[in-house]
């Protein structure tokens, strides 16, 4: 699948790639309006994304070309805002038929999570990963207990990230760690999601101050518990803020 990023920047460029080729998208990358609406047609990409601070006259006029051509269904368009963009102009975004709005400020994980749920709802991605990464960003509901099969020493950690496949988190103190190494089996493992535990036995893919595991096994009760969690956490962020 192809996406057509309407991006000056070369910063949010990488940053923008970088979150959304694993799910499988073949990035292309136009710096001015106008070259890229002449090359749409040619192009055909499955979705656009353009930085209205970037080209603040001129991502109205790309809304409406591509519009003329390609419906919400068809092509999604997104648009990165900046702090300065108005209710009056997001009205008109969706007035004009964007299917989406995220600030540009992708350095907030949850503004991740909101680029790659507004693509997830207009297309069938292939994901690379399998599955989508939810970022906990500190919540305090979910947690780790695991422990250090090695030295039976007891592994509390930060949770960064969760799916359906693993997580990654950051442990609270790097001396239970000792003797761990990649894919090694934590057979005693308890993650806390929100009122719920569940116990899976996980295999260790990164070890070290970033820790990531992966799920080998995983009670059918508790996949169950984590898929009810997964699919409500966005409800919940949305209540909160």
């Amino acid at each position: 699948m192809k996406i057509l990023l309407i991006i000056g920047s070369d910063e949010l460029l990488s940053l923008v790639s970088e979150n959304i080729e694993p799910l499988g998208f073949e990035v292309i990358r136009y710096q001015h309006v106008l070259k890229a609406m002449d090359s749409i047609d040619e192009i055909d990409p499955d979705a656009i994304i353009v930085n209205a601070r970037d080209f603040p006259r001129h991502w109205k006029t790309l809304v409406q070309f591509v519009r003329s051509n390609y419906s919400k269904a068809e092509c999604p368009v997104i648009i990165l805002t900046g702090p300065t963009f108005s209710v009056d102009n997001a009205s008109k975004a969706f007035y004009l038929g964007v299917n989406g709005i995220v600030s540009c400020d992708l350095s907030r994980p949850s503004e991740l999570d909101h680029l790659q749920q507004i693509l997830h709802r207009y297309l069938l991605l292939k994901e690379k990963r399998r599955t989508t990464r939810i970022h906990i960003e500190g919540s305090r509901d979910v947690g780790i207990c695991a422990v250090n099969p090695v030295t039976k020493s007891l592994i509390l950690g930060e949770v960064q990230t969760l799916s359906t496949t693993g997580l990654s988190f950051i442990p609270g103190d790097t001396a239970p760690l000792y003797h761990l190494k990649e894919n090694i089996e934590l057979a005693e493992c308890s993650i806390r999601i929100g009122k719920d535990f569940i116990t899976p036995i996980c295999r260790v893919v990164r070890a070290g101050v970033d820790m990531s595991l992966e799920f080998i096994f995983l009670p059918e009760m508790d996949r169950i518990r984590l898929d009810n969690y997964l699919e409500a956490r966005p409800l919940q962020e949305h209540r909160r803020s």
